[in-house]
């Protein structure tokens, strides 16, 4: 019977010349070897059969093709096109491996890959005709539909099926899963949509609190009681004075600079302005302010 050394590191006490240190001395351990597992190497084996097999395919479909599709374009052009014909099959093929434990959505992925060989061995086919060799044609659909019945049988190899009890498991769990996904990016755009909306509220708020508080650092008043809105006048420097800002403008530059004491923006305002101003309207600004930040 084969053994097998498996190597195993232990601390040991060493002294020289009266002194003690511990080292680390690897002992081994000699075991029997496990049997070589043949059904794994037959799996190998299969698979890289099927790979060879296919690649032999795609390239004799590829060259058939784009030697059919020349006729009429550029080389370059008629054999990138010619690729397309194996590439959709590969992807199918991919596709229908990912997709093994779907029973149901696994079917459009063998559906396509049918399509695409039955198209790719009947454009062979026809660059035989074409060619004049109607009997190599066929040969070549055969060795691609060879090739690639080849790779179906690697893929039976590898599978792993379910029992129908276990597969309804499967499915349901796979159910609230895609349903919680899928729900991803309709609750970000909800998310976006009410902070946009609560901003939005937020700013109509204050305006409308300005407007209708009576403030007289507003300045919305038409003294002349004509109901025309008084002509502005042309902008000065003047308008740069500290002094004619409203409150609105005080707690927002005080919010702006970091301040969020309402007390401590109040003595702001009042400082920037060279005006008391009611602490209610402050607070209220501030309240408006806080709720746009928490959105």
């Amino acid at each position: 019977m084969k053994a097998e050394r498996i190597p195993r590191t232990r601390t040991v006490p060493h002294t020289v010349d009266g002194e003690t240190e511990f080292i680390e001395e690897t002992e081994y351990d000699e075991v029997p070897a496990a049997p070589r597992d043949w059904d794994q190497v037959a799996r190998v084996a299969v698979t890289v059969m099927a790979v060879v097999l296919l690649l032999a395919a795609v390239s004799w479909s590829t060259a058939s093709i784009g030697s059919l599709l020349s006729r009429i374009t550029f080389a370059a052009a008629a054999y990138g096109a010619a690729s397309a014909f194996d590439l959709l099959w590969i992807m199918a093929t991919v596709a229908r491996w990912l997709l093994r434990t779907d029973p149901q959505r696994v079917q459009a992925a063998i559906r396509s890959g049918r399509v695409a060989l039955i198209v790719a061995m009947v454009a062979i086919v026809a660059d035989g005709y074409v060619s004049g060799e109607p009997v190599i044609g066929a040969v070549g659909a055969c060795v691609s539909a060879l090739a690639k019945g080849g790779t179906e049988l690697a893929m039976l190899v590898h599978a792993k099926p379910l029992d129908w009890r276990t597969q309804q498991w499967l499915d349901k769990r796979r159910a609230r899963l895609n349903a919680q996904l899928g729900l991803l990016p309709v609750r970000r755009e909800l998310a976006r949509g009410e902070a946009a909306l609560q901003a939005e509220r937020s700013r109509l708020d204050m305006d409308a609190t300005d407007a209708g508080s009576g403030n007289p650092d507003s300045g919305s008043a038409d003294p002349s009681g004509s109901g025309q809105p008084e002509s502005s006048p042309p902008p000065t420097l003047s308008a740069l004075n500290p002094a004619s800002l409203t409150t609105k403008d005080a707690v927002r530059i005080a919010w702006d600079s970091g301040i969020r004491d309402d007390d401590a923006v109040l003595d702001y305002a009042k400082n920037l302005t060279g005006k008391a101003h009611s602490p209610d309207t402050v607070a209220r600004y501030m309240r408006i302010l806080r709720s746009g930040m928490a959105s």
